[in-house]
């Protein structure tokens, strides 16, 4: 018996990379100038699931496509999807389905598994551009002269931006067969950037999805995990469903570049070959306080809810349940029931409460996994403030950590608050409150024009910072700030001290009572000290447009002469080495160097990513150091 799913996107398993990347491979040209439009179709189908546990697509009248996951809940092998029409397997329903179900996670290659990727054809090296080189890769990638090589360590594509290298000799250098590795998935990547994400289709992706699975057979667990984010954020851009994050995609093209650069170079540092990260168990039981649930909409039509929890010793850990369903399961889910093994309860009452676990299982971002012999019980919780005070930054390939501040309400300005940081009654910088999420279904956006409403109001604020704009904070819980005389919320005693913003609803009656409405902000003496916006922000506009648009949208600025005095503001605003880099970035994408025949170079590519890659770098580095000034300081 097959059922539907109620959701119109496809609840699709996850596909190993390498499964994805053969699929098209096995395509004729003619079937992969088709697969862009067959994915896209997709959308409106929908999925059946059996009682067995195995997918049903009907992908026309005489063809079905079916997928049989393996325990594990993932297609790892080709013969785990079959289609019913004549061409199968090499067939393009097939290929579609598997291009459109999630990337599976990377993890250690499986035992008997091939020592090599999937060959390459012919055919395909015409469809995805020029093949990358097997040789030995140069020593270093070519940059422009104004700009800084690239050479800065791992940075998680939202976390901080990366720091100085660490250019370790303690580790072996790469062997001959990871330096070629990285060479190829390096091609890949620049072959992404030059394209720009609005034109990179799923042929393209799966090239990526083969290198990728080649520096997994090599060991390069970094670079793989690097590609794979990029083969993400590149599908999540294009769904018209997802919200528009081109500033994760800009990093986690950073991340992958900046690997297999430095290992194409054959850089011993042994940080850049990572490793495979495997749940933990503590060796003592964890006893943990929750902090606030966090609304989760995902891409592919997924939604649920994270609750957040803090540990004795301050680590951050959560309990994940997502789903199909989208922002309305995310707006369902802050009240649904959660289980760990035998403990069942409901996420609003665990977040505002204690949790003791017993062998408990924690995966590297910071889950809590159902694994068996895991024990939890409930416990006496702590106030809210004294939780988030005692929290400590993130561990290693966790989500950075959320920022706690007390602030003080300036005015509204627009979906988002205008306010002043405090330390005591010190005033502080001016900073911006946006929604963590603007979908109407959930809270934040209007519990945040409440607060835009009572200007003079103290709240205790925790959210995260935008990774692209360092005086932008996206808050996710507020709570009242004691003992400062100064008004401040009044929230009933079940939240206990806190409101989820994705969840509570603001009244009228947990503010202080006679609040008066905001003026306008033309009146009002703080407007005037807007968050700084550094010029920097020309910068980043440019790399973003990179991304998007191609090697031809950055070409933009050279075309024109930077008529709009860009390259001039950032030198103006002391940022000299930035204005060099806007220039040569700019003019090394609208320079297209030519042999003696009139055809592209073959190494052109590779000095426009290597020139994106420096600016970057010194972008991320500029930016967190200002990050750091402006919270530190």
């Amino acid at each position: 018996m097959t059922r539907p799913r109620p959701d119109t996107a496809p609840a699709l398993p996850p596909v190993a990379p390498e499964v994805v990347a053969a699929a098209v491979e096995s395509l004729t040209t003619r079937l992969r100038g088709r697969l862009d439009a067959a994915v896209a179709a997709l959308a409106a189908t929908p999925v059946g699931t059996a009682d067995d546990g195995t997918y049903g697509i009907q992908c026309g009248v005489d063809a079905r496509v079916t997928l049989t996951p393996g325990p594990s809940g993932t297609i790892t092998t080709p013969d785990q999807a079959r289609c019913t029409c004549l061409l199968s397997p090499r067939c393009l329903h097939r290929t579609a389905v598997l291009a459109a179900a999630p990337v599976a996670e990377a993890g250690p290659p499986a035992a008997g598994e091939p020592a090599a990727a999937p060959a390459r054809s012919a055919d395909r090296a015409t469809a995805t551009g020029p093949a990358p080189s097997t040789g030995p890769a140069p020593s270093t990638a070519r940059t422009s002269s104004t700009g800084p090589a690239p050479s800065t360590a791992r940075t998680s594509s939202t976390g901080p931006a990366p720091s100085t290298a660490r250019t370790s000799s303690t580790g072996p250098a790469p062997s001959a067969g990871q330096v070629r590795a990285a060479a190829d998935l390096w091609t890949a990547g620049a072959a992404v950037l030059a394209a720009g994400v609005t034109a990179v289709g799923a042929v393209q992706r799966a090239e990526v999805l083969r290198a990728a699975h080649t520096a997994r057979l090599a060991g390069l667990h970094r670079a793989e995990e690097a590609a794979l984010d990029v083969v993400r954020r590149v599908r999540a851009a294009h769904d018209p469903d997802s919200p528009r994050r081109t500033g994760e995609v800009v990093a986690a093209l950073r991340e992958l570049l900046l690997v297999t650069h430095r290992l194409r170079a054959a850089d011993p540092d042994p940080e850049l070959i990572g490793g495979v990260r495997h749940p933990h168990r503590p060796d003592r039981p964890l006893r943990l306080y929750g902090v606030c649930r966090e609304p989760v909409v995902e891409p592919g039509g997924r939604g649920g809810v994270v609750t957040r929890l803090v540990g004795d010793d301050g680590r951050w850990y959560a309990l994940r349940d997502v789903r199909p369903g989208g922002a309305g399961r995310a707006r369902r889910a802050g009240t649904a029931h959660v289980a760990l093994r035998s403990f069942l309860s409901d996420h609003e009452r665990l977040s505002r409460a204690g949790l003791v676990v017993t062998g408990a299982v924690v995966a590297p971002d910071g889950s809590l996994l159902a694994e068996p012999g895991v024990r939890a019980t409930f416990a006496a919780g702590r106030p809210w403030t004294d939780v988030v005070a005692a929290t400590a930054p993130a561990g290693p390939g966790q989500a950075p950590s959320p920022t706690v501040c007390t602030v003080e309400i300036l005015a509204a300005d627009g979906e988002g608050v205008l306010v002043r940081a405090l330390t005591g009654d010190t005033p502080g910088p001016v900073l911006r409150l946006a929604p963590a999420h603007r979908h109407p279904a959930l809270a934040h956006t209007a519990n945040l024009r409440r607060l835009g409403a009572c200007p003079g109001l103290r709240v205790r604020v925790l959210g995260r910072v935008d990774p692209e704009r360092a005086t932008t904070l996206r808050p996710l819980a507020v709570g009242p700030v004691s003992g400062s005389g100064a008004p401040t919320l009044a929230l009933p005693e079940e939240w206990r001290g806190r409101a989820d913003l994705g969840y509570d609803r603001l009244r009228d009656d947990h503010f202080p009572s006679g609040a008066a409405p905001c003026p306008p902000p033309s009146l009002l003496p703080g407007t005037a000290a807007r968050p700084a916006d550094p010029p920097l922000r020309h910068l980043r506009d440019l790399l973003e447009l990179a991304v998007t648009g191609g090697r031809r949208a950055a070409a933009e600025p050279a075309r024109t002469g930077d008529r709009d005095g860009r390259a001039a503001a950032l030198r103006r605003g002391g940022f000299a080495t930035g204005a060099d880099l806007f220039a040569a970035l700019g003019a090394v994408a609208a320079r297209r160097s030519r042999d003696a025949f009139g055809r592209l170079a073959g190494d052109d590519q590779d000095h426009y990513a290597a020139q994106w890659l420096a600016t970057a770098v010194y972008l991320a580095g500029t930016e967190a150091a200002l990050g750091r000034a402006l919270w530190q300081g």
